[in-house]
């Protein structure tokens, strides 16, 4: 098997991409301290259509360096805002009728195999922090949590995995 080109995959250039029908979804990073991390969340957010990344907190913010080692440029086709705090962006982003679901091993949480997105609902994703996850404050008002199923003797994934697997999911399930 031939691997193709970068020419052969056809991809839109960023101004097509701006006007590509994005995901209903919003990823919220809670306080994520790696820019390496913050990059990889542009870079699976522009792979997927994710319709845009609030940065909270301690989470960098482009123009970064570090971002773009991982991002390659998707930090330039992905939106984002910033806030404060994470706490801010929720209260906004739940104005403007979002369900907002912590993405945390928290009591009540929905195992992701048994997760099942509604295709007439925007959803706001939240990703913790890398040592302390979802702070409690904010998984005290969310509308829900999503769970990885694990076996391994490791209690959590790296925070871009994580971000991986909810992304693909919610585009399989969504598109």
């Amino acid at each position: 098997m031939r691997k193709l080109l970068n020419e052969e995959l056809c991809r839109p250039t960023l101004e097509e991409y701006a006007e590509v029908d994005k995901l209903p979804v919003v990823v919220v990073l809670d306080n994520v301290r790696s820019a390496q991390n913050v990059g990889s969340f542009f870079r699976t957010a522009d792979a997927f259509g994710i319709e845009r990344i609030m940065l909270c907190g301690i989470s960098s913010t482009p123009p970064n360096r570090e971002i773009h080692k991982t991002a390659l440029g998707a930090e330039l086709s992905v939106k984002w805002n910033y806030f404060a705090t994470t706490m801010e962006c929720v209260e906004s982003l739940r104005s403007e009728g979002y369900t907002i679901l912590a993405i945390e091993q928290i009591e009540g949480a929905v195992m992701l195999n048994d997760f099942k997105a509604d295709p007439d609902k925007r959803y706001a994703i939240i990703f913790g922090n890398e040592v302390e996850g979802v702070d409690q404050a904010v998984a005290d008002v969310v509308d829900g949590a999503i769970e990885i199923p694990q076996v391994g003797i490791k209690h959590s994934l790296n925070v871009s995995v994580t971000a991986g697997i909810l992304m693909w999911e919610m585009f399989r399930t969504l598109r």
